[in-house]
């Protein structure tokens, strides 16, 4: 399951990076909304599966995943930089409200941390990638990858009977 959600996580951000690198910032919701919100939910069902080696090893994912973007298309690096940035940021600030959070039922903290992430990503991203501080694009990331993190939370969300176990450490 690791390499699956490892794989996923990856593929998504490479695709995100790449789609608005070509398409531009009019191609950021759905982006956002597909695999951003992907990508949320996968580092909380990764938080659960690596415990005490989640933020070396996503550490080391949003670099990949920023690397291989400006591999395959050397034309999207400042999206890529504004990828690896946001996502180093959104995938902490994410981690610690998971964390804290481990006691709780697993959709209440993977959509509660999501929304942190979210925010931060929303935040951080545009910005670095588009320049100045577009609004619009904001607002319509952060509902766009909330809305898409509580999807894929659903889709992702541990198969156990009984209690979803909290993660460790």
């Amino acid at each position: 399951m690791r390499i699956v959600l490892t794989a996923l996580y990856l593929g998504a951000v490479v695709a995100a990076n790449l789609l608005i690198a070509h398409f531009g910032p009019a191609a950021a919701p759905v982006v956002a909304f597909v695999f951003i919100g992907l990508n949320l939910a996968t580092r909380d069902r990764l938080h659960d599966l690596w415990g005490p080696h989640v933020a070396r090893n996503m550490l080391l994912l949003v670099a990949a995943g920023g690397a291989l973007s400006y591999a395959l298309n050397a034309g999207a690096g400042r999206v890529a930089v504004a990828s690896m940035l946001a996502f180093a940021v959104s995938e902490a600030g994410d981690a610690l409200l998971y964390h804290a959070r481990r006691h709780r039922p697993y959709l209440e903290r993977t959509n509660t941390s999501n929304l942190l992430g979210a925010a931060l990503d929303s935040l951080i991203f545009p910005v670095v990638a588009f320049g100045g501080f577009p609004v619009g694009i904001i607002a319509l990331q952060f509902i766009a990858k909330v809305a898409g993190g509580l999807l894929w939370s659903v889709v992702l969300r541990p198969r156990v009977h009984g209690p979803v176990p909290a993660p460790s450490a």
